[in-house]
């Protein structure tokens, strides 16, 4: 593992940089223990405080994992779909607020991705699947259920859809569509939408799932996509009204 001090980059940077490609190269293999700071510092030519960082960065991406004691040291992790869901999470809702996405194009790009899993989750749900998105549709249909806890159980009901397709790899994707967009959307009409109509469209879906009937399930999804993109319109219509 190299690096260019010449180049103005953070040294830190480029240190953690050559470690994450030794990762994932796989020259470096899980639960291998790395050299010691000090043998990083000769190695890559610098002091160990940089050396220090560059580790730093790798944990924070939870590529490296540290122990104290005679054993100890930092050693390459096993990063698992789950552990990175906060980061895909966080990721994405920082790209929607800081890049000014529209709701039209948060609304059709996550419903694309959310389709993807819908056939999928009509073959392979569980029991369990089935059991959350029941209770959180009850929990909807609640009377004196608070808008902040509607929208949370209403990101747990397609969370659950999706973990239904018992796939990692998209759930994974999901996760910022899911977790960073659905509240976006939810954010914005949540003055002007019928719960009794979502939490319909909800019972549609869990019926297609429950009968391993995809076209239905898509059907609904499809139903409440074309009902939320109307409410986003609408509100920012009268938006537009009120600024005049």
């Amino acid at each position: 593992m190299k690096i260019d001090s010449t180049k103005k980059a953070d040294l830190s940077a480029q240190i953690a940089q050559a470690i994450r490609d030794a990762i994932i190269d796989g020259r470096m293999i899980v639960d291998e223990r790395l050299p010691s700071e000090a043998e990083l510092a000769e190695q890559f030519a610098v002091s160990r405080p940089t050396v220090r960082e560059a580790l730093k960065r790798l944990a924070a991406q939870s590529l490296i994992r540290t122990a104290r004691g005679a054993f100890g040291g930092a050693f390459v992790n096993r990063l698992s779909y789950e552990e990175a869901y906060g980061q895909q999470i966080t990721t994405s809702t920082l790209l929607l607020s800081m890049n000014a996405v529209s709701f039209e194009t948060a609304c059709e790009a996550r419903y694309a991705l959310e389709r993807a899993c819908t056939a999928l989750a009509a073959q392979r749900r569980t029991a369990d699947h089935l059991a959350t998105m029941r209770a959180e549709i009850h929990r909807q249909a609640q009377p004196g259920l608070s808008d902040e806890s509607f929208c949370a159980s209403d990101v747990a009901f397609h969370r659950a859809l999706v973990d239904a397709a018992g796939n990692p790899v998209l759930s994974y994707q999901l996760a910022g569509a899911v977790e960073a967009m659905q509240p976006l959307m939810n954010m914005i009409t949540f003055t002007a939408r019928s719960r009794e109509e979502i939490v319909g469209l909800h019972g549609r879906i869990a019926d297609g799932v429950e009968a391993h009937d995809g076209a239905t399930a898509e059907s609904a999804l499809h139903e409440l996509e074309i009902y939320t993109q109307h409410l986003g319109r609408d509100v920012m219509a009268a938006r537009a009204r009120r600024a005049t």
